[in-house]
């Protein structure tokens, strides 16, 4: 290996780093695109839905032959508070074309197929290697050291991750603090595909993607559930520094939420094949470092911040596949400075996406979101299909009236509803 040079390294074989490592083969750069896990993805995780638009930024037509799990026709948002639920689901919207808007995947299988297209257009795929750190010289990043041996290039990517060692090591990003961060919790429960079908009420190959508010007992965070051909993703995100408060743990909420009256019977007979961890971004643009090069070194997807927590969704593997694309152009082109990735990234349009959602983590900080609304809502609609038995000593109630003395008899004052609307409206 100390005699191997190459044009690109790419450490990190999630969407980010082989759409950055595809990009580059097929302009015919020589690239190594290297991974930790056994097979790219096996130490990747996420929530498990991709919307699809990235892929055919990164070429024309490829969203069709993504291995999808399940095309998501029904988006829901489930409001929980006790043993109460209340489900709002809806239509999923379509692209400009009628195709899927967004589809459920399973990581190990996305990314060795993104691993593979970039290894067909002539990159080295090298999984199994442990990166130890960079080779720099005068200054200048010159290669990465794995396993005790050197392998030198002209550029080293970064796509490894929300905490990025390679990029502290060059001092343009910080290890993420109080705030900035959220701990994700998933488990993977196998069942039968017919049953999937039959609980959800969907077809062949159609799915569901659901959030969930009110099952972090109080904390900052949420659940989804996301359908795939023959399991079912089940997660909690959650603000880790508020865990103490409750005196509870990621696991143990998220076995709460699996046990819950709303969900649990959707599970029935399942069992859980896989459980992961993984750190989530939580501050959207103010995530994204202010320099995202160095001499000979760029950073791209979780490491560059790319990630959105809008509160109803978690958008991570389009933004990372938008930002490795950049990152390839930025290295075709004039060269990988931080003005010419820049001026990609904001040509593929994402930092006009971060941007549009720079408001959300304000909105998103009120506390009574996560309970006191929830709550609310479950005891409003309560009265709402409440029908008082009749008798003379029971006269009938107009709604409007019991719905505003339920309302004034609950945690939300009238003056905290007023500013969160407020800043909705001001971040939003």
């Amino acid at each position: 290996m100390e005699e191997e040079h190459t044009d690109v390294i790419v450490v990190g074989a999630g969407p980010a780093g082989s759409a950055c490592a595809l990009t580059l083969a097929r302009a015919g750069r020589s690239v190594i695109l290297v991974d930790r896990g056994v097979t790219p993805g096996a130490k990747n995780v996420s929530g498990g839905r991709l919307y699809t638009a990235a892929l055919d930024a990164l070429e024309p037509g490829l969203a069709q032959r993504v291995p999808a799990e399940r095309h998501v026709v029904q988006e829901r948002i489930g409001l929980i508070d006790g043993d109460r639920s209340v489900l709002v689901s809806t239509q999923a919207p379509t692209r400009a074309d009628d195709s899927p808007q967004s589809v459920t995947v399973t990581r190990s299988v996305l990314d060795e197929w993104m691993a593979g297209l970039a290894e067909e257009a002539g990159a080295m795929v090298v999984p199994g290697i442990t990166v130890d750190g960079l080779v720099r010289e005068s200054g200048v990043v010159v290669g990465i050291r794995a396993d005790g041996e050197e392998l030198r290039s002209d550029v080293v990517v970064a796509a490894d991750g929300t905490n990025s060692l390679l990029a502290r090591e060059v001092g343009i990003v910080r290890p993420p603090v109080s705030g900035q961060v959220a701990t994700g919790v998933k488990e993977v429960i196998e069942l039968p595909q017919g049953a999937i079908e039959n609980r959800f009420g969907v077809g062949e190959g159609e799915g569901v993607a659901q959030l969930m508010v009110g099952c972090t007992r109080g904390l900052h965070g949420g659940g989804f559930l996301y359908t795939n051909a023959i399991s079912v993703a089940l997660g909690i995100v959650v603000d880790p520094m508020g865990l103490a408060r409750i005196d509870g743990t990621p696991r143990g909420l998220l076995e709460d939420l699996r046990a819950h009256p709303a969900i649990a019977p959707l599970l029935r007979g399942g069992e859980v094949v896989e459980y992961a961890a993984h750190l989530v971004r939580e501050d959207g643009l103010a995530g994204v470092p202010e320099h995202l090069t160095a001499p000979g070194f760029m950073v791209t997807g979780e490491a560059g911040g790319f990630i959105l927590n809008l509160g109803y969704t978690i958008r991570g593997m389009d933004l990372a596949i938008l930002s490795g694309l950049a990152a390839a152009r930025a290295i075709l082109g004039n060269g990988p400075t931080e003005e010419s990735y820049r001026a990609e990234l904001e040509g593929t349009g994402l930092m006009a996406i971060m941007r549009e959602a720079k408001g959300y983590p304000r909105f998103l900080g009120a506390d009574r979101i996560y309970a006191d609304y929830p709550a609310l809502a479950l005891q409003m609609a309560g009265q709402l299909f409440t029908v008082p038995d009749p008798g003379p000593h029971t006269p009938p109630q107009r709604v409007v009236p019991r719905l505003w003395h339920t309302f004034k008899s609950s945690r939300v004052r009238m003056r905290d509803a007023a500013g969160d609307a407020m800043r909705a409206v001001r971040g939003l």
